[in-house]
């Protein structure tokens, strides 16, 4: 199979380009809005409409600026030390979904605190709405013939046009798949059963960090890093406190649900 090279350009008027990973980015954050709003509702979390732009301006935000820098830090410190302007070039790639992570949990915490808000409600609300954004992130890639998997004979095996001449895992369709459609599925079934508040924001945790773990043995690693110490990427390593977090978190809810 060839990778269809569909033009990342959906429309170009003189300078202004708007381009399809763009606008996955804004259907993420639209999606988001409407199924945080409706959890809300469900969960019988009081939010008010200005408060609800309030959280997804403070998430965006921290999507962003937590993004851009998670990949300067985690990914190619020294070409931005040599580089510095190129910090702002968000629109040359370089955003990390662990630095961004940080970035919401930030901007939520400030959110609480502003609100009063209980933390862990709200971080049920948003890890819920996060794969949606990650899906729709993953089909971008897919679309830019970005981010493309390991050389592979399976008959699914794709040619990108950067990759070489050798067939390709499409990983990005694997982490749609797993970290954007299943991912959501088990949060908004966790939300359906009325579970005790934080399960879905610790187990987010924990399955993010389990299938980005996993796919990351059929993404090609990043080529200024290859693969660090045990043969593994820097994705898997970052994902690693993931996967602790969420344990951790789990455990302390079993316990607390034990002792009440």
């Amino acid at each position: 199979m060839v990778h269809p090279e569909i033009n990342p350009v959906i429309i170009q008027i003189g300078p202004l380009a708007i381009r399809w990973y763009g606008v996955m980015y804004l259907a993420g954050f639209a999606a988001g809005y409407f199924i945080i709003r409706h959890l809300a509702r469900w969960r019988r979390i009081d939010l008010s409409k200005d408060a609800l732009s309030d959280l997804m301006f403070y998430a965006v935000l921290g999507v962003v600026l937590g993004g851009r820098l998670g990949y300067v830090l985690f990914y190619d410190l020294a070409y931005y030390l040599r580089h510095p302007l190129e910090l702002l070039a968000v629109w040359q790639g370089g955003m990390s979904f662990h630095g961004g992570l940080l970035g919401v949990i930030a901007g939520a915490c400030y959110f609480c605190w502003r609100y009063r808000q209980n933390p862990l409600a709200i971080g049920d609300l948003l890890v819920t709405a996060a794969p949606v954004g990650l899906g729709l992130g993953r089909v971008g890639n897919f679309i830019n013939g970005e981010l493309w998997g390991r050389t592979t004979t399976m008959p699914w095996g794709m040619v990108f046009r950067d990759g070489g001449p050798l067939p390709r895992h499409p990983s990005q369709l694997y982490q749609a798949g797993l970290e954007g459609v299943l991912l959501f599925a088990v949060l908004w079934l966790l939300h359906r059963r009325q579970a005790r508040t934080g399960t879905a924001f610790f187990t987010f945790f924990l399955l993010y960090g389990v299938f980005r773990w996993a796919m990351e043995f059929f993404r090609e690693p990043d080529a200024h890093l290859g693969l660090l110490a045990a043969g593994w990427t820097m994705g898997q390593w970052l994902s690693l406190p993931m996967i602790a977090f969420g344990l951790g978190g789990l455990g302390f809810l079993a316990r607390r649900k034990s002792q009440s």
